[in-house]
């Protein structure tokens, strides 16, 4: 808040002489604002006021404030407050009342201008300013000068703090730079000592290597030697192997000599007695023939009266003895007659090469398939998720495999079902599969089910 040239104590603005020089206020008027530690006060002790005064009382241009909390009154009302203070005695002098009974020993002093010397200079300035005696500006600005006094007084105090505060760290600094100096120096003579050690072992191992060379030399010599007599003996075990080797074939073609000699009396003993078998035969199938003798004849237990049990009825499924982690499964099912091989594409191809793009792993399977077929002459159906693909695809399927792609709302698992139900019973199917339900639905359809795994090894051995 400040006091300029909106108002005075006493009513309008005189007007300005022109004789008065440029900036010399009007007599009663503030040349500089109201210190700001007195401004605060005056608009916290107005805004109190509002709050407390019945709402037609309030200064019109306040009262849309006088609902506001006090301290918000004081912060978002505070320009209002200071334009009404300044322009409606009447309004100060209510303001001052409250201070007034508060304080009317220094409210008598300031009235009177016998301010106390100890009196608080800021309390002083806001009675001045809201009572307005004779000489009020020069208890504003004597309370100005005491508040800019403080202020220099502090400062001066925080700058001679702060002074101090750099000498304690440039002391500390230098204790630090002695101590980072003594520790320097303790590092160079320990990396003198270290030198000096290094030097020592260096020396030392110069002395270790030039032995060490001069027992290399030594053996050297000694093993060039011995390589020597060993090259001597090398050649006579040569010459005795030799003669060994000769004496070895001479003996060999001796035992065969004497092999062949057995077989060929052997082999006369053999045809002797092959004419004699032949001869019984021959005898024993007439006799068939004259006395008509059944091909198979009854046993005597078929003759005893007993009740049989029933006889389940069982279809065996093709390689049953085997199981599914034999190697030797899947070469064995691919041998039986007319058999249909059902193989889930996705399922082989991600177990093997799952890396590949979709069709690159659909152009290995089926490539590897033809010829596998080519290979065994089975019936081979590949069968692919159609899920998998954004649009229809062209593949060039070999000769002996057929490649289907399940149907929108269809997947492989229930495509590969149809297949295996469509086949007539007793026919052999075998389904390549590592997905446990479509391996137990095969079971259940009468077909074998083989892992993926040993297909990819059959393919790899291809």
């Amino acid at each position: 808040m400040d006091s300029g040239p909106e108002a005075s104590p006493g009513g309008p603005e005189p007007a300005r002489r022109s004789d008065d020089p440029a900036g010399t206020p009007p007599e009663g008027r503030l040349a500089r604002p109201l210190p700001e530690p007195v401004r605060l006060s005056v608009v916290e002790a107005a805004a109190e006021l509002i709050g407390a005064l019945p709402a037609d009382e309030v200064p019109v241009p306040l009262r849309r404030f006088a609902r506001f909390e006090r301290r918000k009154r004081a912060k978002l009302a505070g320009q209002h407050i200071a334009a009404v203070l300044e322009k409606d005695p009447g309004f100060r002098g209510r303001v001052a009342e409250p201070l007034r009974e508060a304080q009317p020993d220094l409210v008598e002093a300031v009235e009177g201008g016998g301010v106390p010397p100890a009196a608080d200079p800021v309390r002083v300035a806001v009675l001045a300013y809201l009572l307005r005696p004779d000489g009020w500006t020069e208890l504003v600005e004597a309370a100005r000068a005491d508040l800019e006094r403080s202020a220099t007084a502090s400062e001066e105090e925080a700058a001679e703090r702060r002074v101090a505060a750099l000498k304690e760290e440039l002391a500390a600094a230098r204790t630090a730079r002695a101590a980072e100096v003594d520790r320097l120096r303790a590092e160079l003579r320990d990396s003198k000592a270290e030198v000096a050690e290094l030097r020592r072992k260096l020396h030392d191992a110069r002395g270790r290597y030039r032995a060490a060379q001069e027992r290399a030399e030594t053996l050297a010599a000694d093993t060039d030697r011995e390589l020597a007599a060993a090259r001597e003996s090398s050649t006579a075990a040569d010459k005795e192997l030799r003669r060994l080797r000769s004496r070895a074939a001479q003996a060999e073609a001796a035992a065969e000599a004497a092999k062949r000699a057995a077989r060929e009396g052997r082999n006369v003993d053999d045809v002797r007695l092959r004419l004699l078998l032949d001869a019984l035969v021959d005898a024993a199938q007439g006799v068939r023939r004259e006395l008509a003798l059944p091909s198979v004849i009854g046993r005597p237990a078929d003759a005893v009266g007993a009740l049989e049990p029933d006889r389940l009825a069982h279809r065996a499924l093709p390689g049953r003895a085997l199981s599914d982690s034999d190697p030797q499964l899947l070469d064995r099912l691919l041998t039986l007659p007319q058999v249909h091989l059902v193989v889930d594409g996705y399922n082989v191809t991600k177990t093997g090469y799952g890396e590949l793009p979709l069709s690159d792993q659909r152009t290995r399977l089926v490539s590897g398939l033809g010829g596998l077929a080519a290979q065994t002459r089975a019936e081979v159906t590949c069968v692919f998720d159609g899920a998998e693909l954004d649009a229809p695809v062209a593949i060039s399927a070999p000769r002996g495999v057929r490649v289907l792609f399940s149907r929108p709302g269809q997947t492989a698992d229930e495509l590969i079902g149809e297949l295996v139900r469509a086949e007539p019973g007793g026919r052999s199917v075998v389904v390549v599969s590592s997905d446990r339900e479509v391996a137990d639905a095969a079971r259940r359809a009468n077909a074998r089910p083989c892992p993926s795994t040993l297909l990819l090894r059959r393919l790899g051995r291809s």
